[in-house]
C-alpha cells in the first residue's frame, strides 16, 4: 500500500464508502456535524471540478480524467490529476464511483533570470498562462455542463410537477363527479326511503284494518303456512286453542285445544294436497259446538301459501236442534199412545 495512490470509493450520492492511501491533501472534514460526503470534504480548488466530473462519469463506464488541478493544502498548493471511474464490475460494488488522486509536479519558476534565459522564462510564463486558461476553460465547461444538467433537471421536475398537477386536477374532477353522484344517489335513497316508509305505513294500516275486520266478525280464525306452522290468528281463537304471541311459527298441532277433533292434522294435510276445502261440525270438551272449515290460503297471483281454518260457534243452533228433536220425539210418543 506504500506506492498505491490515494483513492476513495463513493456511492451515487457522493457518500464515502471506503478510503485507501493518504487523502488528507485532497479531503478534509467539514466544520460542524460530521459529514462523510465527497462534496463537503473536497479541499479548495477541487470541489468545483468534482461535481461536474462525477456527473459525467455516471453517464457511462468510461474514466473521466482531470489534469493539473490546483488544490489548496494547509496554506500551500498542490497540483493533482484526478481519475473518476464509474464501477461496472463486480456486482457487489456495481454502481459505485472510484476517485483516484495522483500528485503531479508544479511548473518550475525561476526567481533570477539571466540575459540568456529570457526566452525560456517567457516560454514558461506562457505555459503557465496556457494552463490557467485551460483550467479556466475546464471550469467554464464544467459550469456550463452543471447549468445544462440543472436546467434539464429543472425541466424534468417542472414536467413532473405539471403532470402531477394534471393528475391532481383530474383526481379533483373525479372526486367532484363522485361527490355529485353520491349526492344524487343520496337524494334517490332518501326518496326511496320516504316511499318505503309510506308503504310500511300503508301496510301497517292495512294490517290493522284486517285485524279489526277479522275480530269484528267474531269468528275464530287461524292462518297456517305450508308447513302447517302458525302464521297469525284472531283474538277469538284463544277461547278455543291456548295460543300466545310467542307461539307464532310453531306447529299448530302442538297447541292445547278444547276441541274433540283428533283428525284435524290429517284433514289439514288432505286439504293442502287436494286444495279442496273441508267442513266438519266438532264438539268441544265444554259442550260447545263449532263448524270447522279448512280452506287453502290463496295469494293475489293465485298461489297456495298455506291454510285458513275458521271455527264458527254453532252451540246455540245445536242446542235448539236438540230441543227440537226432543219436542218432536215427545209429540211422536203422544201420538203413538192415542193410537
Amino acid at each position: 500500500m506504500r506506492f498505491a495512490p490515494a483513492t476513495v470509493l463513493i456511492n451515487e450520492q457522493g457518500d464515502i464508502l471506503y478510503i485507501t492511501g493518504r487523502t488528507g491533501k485532497y479531503l478534509e472534514p467539514s466544520a460542524g456535524k460530521a459529514n462523510m460526503n465527497i462534496y463537503a470534504m473536497a479541499r479548495e480548488g477541487l470541489s468545483i471540478y468534482l461535481m461536474g466530473a462525477i456527473r459525467k462519469a455516471k453517464q457511462n463506464y468510461e474514466p473521466v480524467i482531470l489534469h493539473n488541478i490546483k488544490v489548496g493544502t494547509n496554506g500551500g498548493t498542490q497540483y493533482v490529476d484526478v481519475t473518476i471511474q464509474h464501477i461496472e464490475k463486480p456486482n457487489s460494488i456495481k454502481g459505485t464511483i472510484m476517485i483516484v488522486f495522483s500528485d503531479v509536479a508544479p511548473i518550475k519558476k525561476y526567481k533570477k533570470l539571466s540575459a540568456n534565459s529570457v526566452v525560456q522564462t517567457s516560454d514558461l510564463h506562457q505555459a503557465e498562462i496556457e494552463i490557467e486558461l485551460q483550467r479556466a476553460n475546464e471550469e467554464l465547461q464544467s459550469t456550463r455542463e452543471e447549468m445544462q444538467t440543472s436546467q434539464e433537471e429543472l425541466k424534468s421536475t417542472n414536467e413532473e410537477l405539471q403532470s402531477s398537477n394534471e393528475e391532481l386536477q383530474s383526481a379533483n374532477e373525479e372526486l367532484t363527479t363522485s361527490k355529485e353522484e353520491m349526492q344524487s344517489l343520496n337524494e334517490e335513497l332518501q326518496t326511496v326511503n320516504v316511499e318505503m316508509q309510506c308503504k310500511i305505513n300503508d301496510f301497517v294500516q292495512a294490517d290493522n284494518d284486517m285485524k279489526n275486520l277479522l275480530n269484528a266478525t267474531d269468528i275464530a280464525t287461524l292462518f297456517l303456512d305450508k308447513e302447517l306452522n302458525i302464521r297469525s290468528y284472531t283474538d277469538k281463537i284463544s277461547k278455543i286453542i291456548k295460543l300466545r304471541k310467542s307461539d307464532v311459527g310453531r306447529p299448530f298441532t302442538e297447541m292445547v285445544s278444547d276441541l274433540l277433533y283428533p283428525e284435524i292434522a290429517d284433514h289439514a294435510k288432505e286439504v293442502m294436497r287436494t286444495l279442496i276445502f273441508k267442513e266438519t261440525d266438532i264438539s268441544a270438551s265444554d259442550e260447545r259446538w263449532f263448524t270447522v272449515r279448512i280452506m287453502p290460503y290463496r295469494t293475489d297471483n293465485d298461489h297456495i301459501n298455506g291454510l285458513v281454518i275458521t271455527f264458527i260457534d254453532i252451540s246455540v243452533a245445536k242446542k235448539l236442534e236438540a230441543e227440537l228433536n226432543k219436542t218432536i220425539h215427545l209429540l211422536q210418543n203422544k201420538k203413538h199412545k192415542k193410537l
